[in-house]
């Protein structure tokens, strides 16, 4: 097994966080290490699909379902489709014991980008109070953390991969540094002056989206063409990706040097100094083993995958983990709820259809729980993403006639789905499963994580909220739904390494640094010790650069 000590930094991971901190690494002077498990992909000529009509693509974009059962089963609940299956993990190749425990969707990214390259682009800074959520509650794992200590970070990255919306001053839901906002179409102004008007205190505003609506000729990126393809890539750059954006400046430093295809075991430890050594990755197309070293790791491989590393990282005299002194490694996973909707028609404005395809909509922030003593039976709170949208019109009859009607658009529709905030728990956990092995020999992940009566108390407030806001603004046919709440199912899942001031009961410190290792940081969703109910990859880029920030200060006074 070979050895090689030629960088500075080691990135595990190359998705929002990985990609940052490699940026950030290398440009401030470190020689830096990029390890990510999937196959490489470049900017515009890996995207085999991008701006392609559905009849140029196989299948007409519709996976099939043997190859579903075979080797896409997890993600089978969505997301993944013939052109942009290569961005997304082989389940048989690459499995988790899905079979024990509880039931889990692990939707992971099978390419270098990450979930960077298949993520939905809402963007949003959590608010003050989700910092003080769990203090203010009386649940276990305040964060070491506050609003101000991120506020910077949070401009920092906004104003450098671009994030269109629209000032609201909600103190619940903080402005970001915004270009312009995507219009809403007709529909949805229509609705949100009747929502509004209807539920005074409850707003209805612009999607906050990593979708620019200005260019960056400085990053070579152009503005969203409307073609909502983003899932297939983008060549314009017109979102946020690594490829885009983060990859290309690490480059450009001539201090990067990236391996696709190379799946990581386990941190190599030197339990005298309490400093990780190295790293050991096997090459996914050799097999070969290779130990790497450098001054410091940054773990960005996903929440589950960062815990999955750091979990098989033991002491071969005890079995235990060198990152684990205070019990709670692979504790208090997390992941938002959802799977509720609600929809209905909007009436008149038949003579105006929506030019182009936005890739974002509208979003209802949070309006529960927001003021002390307020009591609605749960703790937390959700919000709503939405849409409002014209179709064509369905095919009737035979022949002319029914080509001729299909010419036309049906009515105006609206509708909208809840994320709901999920408490940490202690008890929803992961485990490796030692007897069983992948074809590299890591230990495979059992997961034992479920939403509780708090989450399913939400979700039930959720779905008759939402449609007595539709009933109420005056829309018709108004139905509501609830599917089957899996946790992992909205790609959201974090914590498993959560940060805290005791290193008693954390993982990480508030810099994001391991409690047990100092020249160790883990800056992807692991760390979070609540999830508040926005999407949180921004959060996650904010807390890399910030900690990328006190990696290097703390370097250079060594």
């Amino acid at each position: 097994m070979a050895s090689t000590n030629r960088f500075d930094a080691i990135v595990i991971g190359s998705g929002v966080s990985g990609g940052f901190a490699a940026k950030e690494l290398t440009e401030k002077g470190l020689r830096v290490l990029m390890l990510d498990r999937g196959v490489m992909v470049e900017h515009g000529e890996g995207y085999a699909y991008d701006g392609k009509p559905a009849f140029e693509v196989p299948a007409r974009n519709m996976m099939p379902e043997p190859l579903i059962d075979s080797d896409y089963f997890i993600a089978r609940h969505g997301y993944i489709a013939p052109s942009n299956q290569r961005f997304y993990n082989n389940d048989r190749l690459n499995p988790y014991a899905y079979d024990e425990g509880s039931k889990f969707y692990w939707i992971r990214p099978g390419a270098v980008g990450g979930k960077s390259l298949i993520w939905g682009r809402w963007t949003f800074r959590w608010s003050p109070q989700d910092f003080e959520a769990n203090q203010r509650d009386g649940i276990d794992g305040d964060w070491p953390i506050r609003y101000d200590d991120v506020a910077p970070w949070y401009s920092y990255v906004e104003k450098y991969i671009g994030v269109s919306g629209s000032r609201e001053n909600l103190p619940y839901l903080p402005d970001s540094e915004f270009q312009p906002p995507m219009p809403m179409n007709a529909a949805e102004k229509w609705l949100k002056q009747r929502l509004e008007t209807e539920f005074p205190g409850r707003k209805l505003i612009h999607t906050r989206l990593s979708n620019i609506t200005e260019d960056k000729p400085e990053q070579n990126r152009t503005k969203c063409q409307y073609r909502n393809q983003c899932s297939n890539g983008c060549s314009f750059g017109a979102y946020f990706s690594t490829q885009a954006v983060t990859l290309p400046a690490a480059r450009a430093t001539g201090r990067l040097t990236l391996q696709s295809d190379a799946v990581v075991t386990n941190l190599e430890y030197d339990a005298a100094r309490k400093r990780v050594t190295g790293v050991r990755y096997v090459d996914a197309n050799t097999g070969q083993a290779q130990v790497v070293n450098a001054d410091m790791v940054f773990l960005c491989a996903s929440a589950m995958g960062s815990v999955q590393i750091m979990m098989n990282s033991r002491d071969p005299a005890t079995g235990r983990s060198h990152f684990d002194s205070s019990g709670t490694l692979g504790r208090y996973v997390m992941d938002h709820i959802f799977r509720v909707g609600a929809s209905g028609e909007i009436p008149g404005m038949t003579d105006l259809i929506e030019y182009g395809r936005r890739p974002g909509g509208v979003y209802v922030p949070r309006f529960r729980n927001l003021r002390d003593g307020e009591d609605v039976g749960f703790k937390r709170g959700y919000g709503y993403q939405g849409s409002a949208r014209r179709e064509p019109a369905a095919p009737v009859g035979f022949g002319a006639s029914m080509k001729q009607g299909m010419r036309a658009y049906g009515p105006w529709k609206f509708s909208m789905g809840a994320f709901g905030e999920c408490l940490p728990y202690k008890d929803n956990r992961v485990t490796l499963d030692t007897a069983k092995v992948d074809r590299f020999g890591m230990p495979l992940m059992r997961f034992d994580v479920r939403f509780r009566e708090n989450e399913l108390k939400m979700m039930a407030d959720a779905r008759v909220q939402g449609e007595a806001m539709l009933k109420a603004a005056g829309l018709r046919n108004v139905t509501s739904s609830e599917g089957e709440h899996v946790p992992g199912d909205a790609i959201h899942e974090m914590g498993g390494a959560r940060m805290g001031r005791d290193p008693r009961a954390s993982v990480l410190n508030g810099w994001s640094q391991a409690h047990d290792a100092t020249n160790l940081y883990v800056t992807d969703g692991a760390q979070m010790a609540s999830v508040s109910c926005v999407n949180p990859s921004l959060t996650f880029m904010a807390l890399t650069a910030r900690a990328t920030d006190h990696a290097v200060r703390a370097l250079k006074q060594a």
